[in-house]
């Protein structure tokens, strides 16, 4: 009985000391094996699992109250029979575990099922609140169309007959309301059921923020279509805006949330906007044409630019360069011709131009006959030196130029304006007179209409005044001839006239058309005899110009000004010149900052015929480059670079086509190798001392060409010249000066200083003798004789040969012999004996052997093996 009583008592949990689970009743051994015949006896126990019914476990994490307590029980009660204490205390409290799980789970969901629940009454009430809203704001809407169009229909009918047509029209044409969406209720009415429909919240977001107010009017689906209210006025579009003001941006969060959709109306011209997009998309489903532009391809272009001028992406265009075989970046510069094949590649037309195309149109044409104007003479004085051109010039000015002269001499070219007694004015430019400025006088005769020759009587025809002749005939100018210095005893006119006959200068008191006018500069003698003279001339030559145009003039004398710049003396000679115009200067350009007269005054422009002072210039110009003035200043820079770049180009041709001439003209005189130098020395002694030392050592395969040779430090001119010609530079006791040093580094020009005359000797020596071709002496190797020939694939014909005399080595030079005739010279391609190839073969033996580049072979051709030796040339 007391066991029985043990046996349906209820399972509870032991109170002394901790839980714990002790070793099982069923245990064993068994006998584990390792390698080598190693065993080890292992003490395992075994336990039993079983699972509790899914239903059993279901009830118990569902909790249900009582059921799952008797449930338990039942458990417990069956398994009582089968299982030790402990395992019944352990599956108890696993039990117990399960129910707790399944109350604290059936408690989370009941909490999160409230929650919910008061959500979606909170959510539920917003949204009533807000069709409530929007149903009022559409009210009021309809209100205001209303009574919008009742005042049109007022002024329609107080307007004219015709003007009512018009209203009525535009009234009937008029777009219809936007449709009302579904989910809201209708303004002041009521279902069928006789109650106001409740608002369903939406189901998607509007599409539109500015259909919010419409959405909110609609009726929901299902629900009966108000009635409309009867003898309503007809609606009518109105541009006033209805809908509430915006409240500023509409941001990402706000747009999702809904916050501000329905105050954000939809203005008239986002309708607008909408229509023309929709209207465009329309037009442009049919096929379009492409576009075929006449694309404009320069010299040289980048990648970038092309693809900007053909209105193409920049990577289709590198896509296409490198079909056709170009690698090149988007940065990269092509020629015109790949540039022209990437724009017919695209369908488009290439129009090819050259750089010199950026001229096109610097200077216009001439000008019409009713635009042109009388302009005063410009006369160049021109002469021999000392025969009184500038104290003519000085005569006639009233003014003294002649004191602020080095000496007395002119050494610039100077322009100047004289107006007459009579108020004509005459243009001077007094060109020296000197030898040293020929080619100063070449310019002054280029931009002058009469020449003004002056001949001093007591001396005659000088060799300068035959050159000032030669200058004035090939610019086919007219001349005056002034006859100075009359007023002294030894003066004779006539021998002046007579001695220009020989000049083919024929006066007219010798049956001519020169005119002569005998002249004293220094007693002011007969001057206005040859003011009347050049105004005859300047008549008679009808000089017109005209004035309402950009100006073009030449640079008379161009110089450095310290504080002012580049400072050019321009004659202007069409147009009129403007302080702030910019101006393209031969290679410069610029903007007129200043104009300064011959008087030194400043003037705000400057016409035909009038030489001024021009400050403005980005570098100084030449004299004798030609001054255009261009609309803006991105032609100017245009202009300025590419006659740059051109005249860097001339310069390299010049510098080479000079080189390869002087090279052919070697060759052909038979001369032979030159060592240019550029000598610079202390004095003039030591200078003279290594030239004539240098130009001693010469032979006649080479020898030293003197450049150029001074007396002073190495400047920058000196490596300048050095570079242009290969040359090398001696320095005797004098040293280069820092900017020079830095040009020869960065130009690679070799600079050797010397104090000593017999080691400026040696190294020259050196250098000529390494200069000399080296010789050649050739050394016989030996004879071979061809036995056979085989043909073999890929190598060509191999001849089978015996070594008769010497021997024959790899690489040497060969020369085949065809009955003692030398038929064939170059090289030994292979040597082999048997398989293997070798480096030489001597004298009995056998070998193979071919020939570079060579197939011609017959059997019993002899082959003479032979090698060059090189010999050291000497001076």
């Amino acid at each position: 009985m007391a066991d029985e009583k043990e046996r349906k008592a209820p399972l509870s949990l032991s109170s002394r000391g901790k839980l714990e689970l002790k070793r099982p009743l069923e245990s064993g051994q068994v006998r584990q094996n390792f390698p080598h015949g190693r065993s080890k006896v292992v003490q395992v126990e075994v336990r039993k699992k079983r699972n509790v019914h899914t239903a059993e476990a279901e009830a118990a994490r569902r909790g249900r109250g009582g059921a799952a307590d008797g449930r338990l029980r039942e458990v417990a009660e069956t398994l009582s029979g089968d299982l030790t204490s402990e395992e019944k205390a352990h599956r108890l409290r696993a039990l117990q575990n399960a129910q707790q799980r399944a109350e604290e789970e059936a408690r989370r969901k009941a909490e999160e099922e409230a929650r919910r629940k008061a959500e979606e009454e909170a959510r539920r009430k917003a949204e009533e609140e807000e069709a409530r809203r929007k149903a009022e704001e559409e009210e009021a809407r309809r209100k205001a169309e209303a009574e919008e169009a009742q005042r049109q229909a007022e002024a329609a009918a107080a307007a004219p007959e015709g003007a009512a047509e018009a209203t009525a029209a535009d009234t009937a044409a008029a777009p219809a309301p936007a449709r009302e969406g579904p989910g809201k209720a209708a303004p002041g009415g009521a279902d069928t059921g006789g109650r106001a429909p409740a608002a369903r919240p939406a189901a998607r977001p509007a599409r539109r923020t500015g259909d919010a107010a419409e959405e909110a009017a609609a009726p929901r689906r299902g629900a009966a279509a108000p009635t409309p209210p009867a003898k309503a006025p007809p609606k009518t579009p109105s541009t006033k805006r209805s809908e509430p003001k915006r409240r500023g941006k509409l941001t990402i969060t706000a747009a999702l949330d809904g916050d501000d959709r329905s105050e954000r109306g939809r203005s008239m011209a986002a309708m607008r906007r909408a229509q023309q997009k929709e209207r465009r998309k329309q037009q442009s489903s049919g096929p379009q044409e492409r576009v075929v532009r006449e694309v404009t391809v320069p010299e040289t272009i980048t990648v970038q630019e092309l693809a900007n001028r053909m209105a193409e992406r920049g990577g289709n265009v590198i896509k296409t360069l490198m079909k056709l075989g170009v690698m090149a970046t988007i940065n990269q510069v092509i020629d015109a011709d790949t540039a022209e094949l990437v724009v017919e590649e695209f369908g488009h037309k290439a129009k090819r131009v050259s750089d010199a195309d950026v001229e096109i149109g610097l200077v216009s044409g001439p000008d019409t006959e009713a635009e042109m104007m009388s302009r005063p003479p410009v006369v160049t004085v021109m002469g021999h030196v000392d025969h009184g051109k500038t104290s003519l010039l000085d005569a006639m000015r009233s003014t003294d130029v002649v004191s602020g002269e080095a000496g007395g001499i002119t050494q610039h070219i100077g322009a100047y304006q004289v107006q007459v007694p009579s108020g004509d004015r005459i243009t001077f430019i007094d060109t020296p007179g000197h030898a040293a400025f020929t080619a100063m006088r070449a310019r002054g005769a280029e931009v002058t209409d009469i020449v003004v020759l002056v001949v001093a009587a007591n001396d005659g025809i000088m060799p300068q005044t035959i050159e000032a002749i030669r200058h004035a005939q090939a610019a086919k100018v007219p001349m005056v001839v002034a006859i100075n210095k009359i007023d002294l005893p030894e003066a004779d006119p006539n021998r002046v006239r007579t001695e220009l006959l020989q000049h083919d200068v024929v006066v007219e008191e010798m049956g001519g058309d020169v005119q002569t006018v005998e002249v004293s500069a220094k007693k002011r003698m007969n001057l206005d005899k040859l003011v009347e003279a050049i105004l005859l001339q300047s008549e008679i030559l009808d000089l017109k110009a005209n004035p309402d145009r950009t100006a073009e003039g030449a640079v008379v004398e161009a110089k450095m000004e310290r504080g002012r710049g580049s400072v050019a003396t321009v004659l202007i000679q069409r147009g009129t010149l403007r302080v702030g115009d910019t101006f393209v200067c031969g290679k410069e350009w610029g903007r007129v900052r200043a104009l300064v007269n011959e008087r030194g005054e400043r003037v705000e422009e400057a016409g035909p015929s009038v030489p001024v002072e021009v400050l403005g210039f980005n570098g100084t110009p030449e004299a004798g480059d030609d001054f255009i003035a261009v609309e803006d200043e991105a032609k100017a820079r245009e202009v300025s670079g590419y006659r740059q770049r051109k005249d860097r180009e001339t310069q390299f041709v010049k510098s080479a086509r000079g080189s390869m001439e002087q090279m052919f003209e070697r060759i052909q005189a038979g001369e032979a190798k030159e060592l240019p130098v550029v000598i610079k020395g202390d004095v003039q002694g030591s200078v003279e001392a290594l030239i004539g030392t240098l130009e001693k050592m010469g032979t006649d395969a080479v020898k030293v060409r003197v450049l150029h040779s001074a007396v002073g430090g190495i400047n920058e001119s000196d490596v300048t010249l050095a570079k242009a010609s290969d040359a090398l530079i001696i320095g005797f006791n004098v040293r280069a000066n820092p900017q020079a040093r830095e040009m020869a580094r960065r130009d690679g020009v070799e600079i050797r200083y010397y104090s000593i005359i017999y080691n400026v000797a040696d190294d020259v020596k050196a250098l000529l003798t390494g200069m000399l071709e080296p010789t050649y002496k050739e050394s016989l190797l030996g004879y071979a004789e061809i036995r056979d020939v085989f043909n073999i694939t890929k190598v060509g014909k191999v001849a089978g040969c015996m070594v008769t005399e010497g021997q024959v080595k790899r690489g040497a030079k060969v020369r085949l012999l065809r009955d003692d005739v030398v038929i064939h010279e170059g090289s030994l391609g292979q040597l082999k004996r048997f398989k293997d190839d070798v480096r030489e073969v001597r004298e009995g033996y056998e070998c193979g052997m071919s020939f570079e580049h060579y197939n011609d072979i017959q059997v019993g051709d002899v082959i003479e093996c032979f090698e060059l030796e090189e010999v050291a040339a000497a001076l």
